[in-house]
């Protein structure tokens, strides 16, 4: 069964085709990274723009990569929510016309079952050999969820942040040390040291709850560099040393506060594995850490897996397809759109 995921929640335009929900035919994105750096965050408006002058080239060239043509698809997934409303909309309505010029079935997939999905691409959970149930923690800029995945497509939300998802609060931070957009990414790049001469940062809790929180830790950035006197911006620069050392206890604060709930899900729902998912997942300090401190095996999708990309959607497209007998052509973006 070939699908073509199509994905365009936020800022990224993506679009592949994916057969029987593993095999990667072709994945592509067209990223709005430079587009949005100059503003040091993502410009809703102008990633509708953007989404509308890159999606139909987008597809073409994933179904010419895929080697077929789109009488060939089985189907046509897209995501639907959650997400920004403008940029969802675009991809919905397009989704929805090419499959009403095509014939062929389309329907909706929660962001979030694709970013669990991705762990199902290229075999790679076939070859892990594990069975559910699995904890799966999806951590972007926009989510950060614990979910107990009880057998496909069946979930249990157990906690979500109660503030900053943890890739917003990477942005937030990467400001404050003068770093650029996305922050996860540039604060990885900063974190060189092992050791640091500064005190450690908090890692929040929220008492009598699974919940993330870190906004706190985040205040609690800026609140030393006022001391240290580099923030408000433009007042001083910090020096190189403190960029070091602020990006890697920064970092290492918010890796151990989704390591320790994923963890204490895991002993108390006793999984049998681990699902990262998420552009955060794409944060090499958390792989490694996760998959020494798990006491189960971990599953982590390749990096270009990790961001909104089409091939996940185009996975749990698979999934969901089989309860889906018709189009959705009622279908609309949702913005807070829930998994369950």
């Amino acid at each position: 069964m070939k699908i073509l995921g199509i994905e365009t929640s936020c800022d990224d335009t993506a679009a592949a085709v994916i057969e029987n929900g593993s095999k990667v035919l072709s994945n592509l994105v067209a990223s709005q990274t430079d587009m949005h750096e100059r503003y040091g965050g993502i410009i809703p408006e102008i990633a509708s723009r953007e989404h509308l002058n890159s999606i139909i080239p987008i597809i073409n060239k994933a179904i010419d990569d895929a080697g077929i043509s789109h009488k060939d698809l089985d189907a046509i997934a897209v995501t639907n929510g959650p997400g920004l409303s403008g940029s969802l909309l675009i991809g919905v309505n397009v989704a929805k016309s090419l499959g009403f010029a095509w014939n062929k079935k389309v329907f909706g997939v929660n962001h979030l079952e694709g970013h669990i999905y991705s762990a199902w691409l290229e075999n790679l959970f076939k070859d892990s050999k594990l069975d559910f149930p699995l904890a799966c923690l999806i951590a972007s800029g926009g989510h950060t969820d614990l979910i107990i995945m009880n057998g496909h497509l069946d979930y249990n939300v157990i906690a979500r942040t109660r503030d900053d998802a943890a890739g917003e609060a990477f942005d937030k931070v990467a400001r404050v040390l003068g770093l650029g957009f996305p922050g996860g990414p540039e604060i990885q790049k900063a974190a060189t040291v092992n050791k640091t001469s500064i005190p450690p940062f908090p890692r929040p809790e929220i008492k009598d709850s699974m919940d993330f929180s870190f906004s706190g830790l985040k205040t609690a950035v800026v609140r030393r560099a006022e001391l240290d006197g580099f923030y408000p911006e433009g007042k001083t620069y910090p020096t190189p040393k403190q960029v070091r050392e602020y990006a890697f206890e920064f970092q290492d604060a918010v890796v151990d506060c989704l390591i320790d709930r994923t963890i204490k899900s895991t002993n108390l729902y006793k999984c049998n594995g681990i699902i990262l998912g998420g552009g955060v997942a794409a944060n090499s300090h958390l792989r490694s850490k996760m998959s020494e401190k798990s006491p189960v095996p971990v599953v982590i999708p390749k990096i270009s897996f990790c961001t909104d990309n089409g091939a996940m959607i185009g996975a749990a497209a698979y999934f969901r397809s089989k309860e889906i007998a018709t189009s959705n052509w009622d279908m609309d973006a949702i913005p807070n759109l829930p998994l369950i």
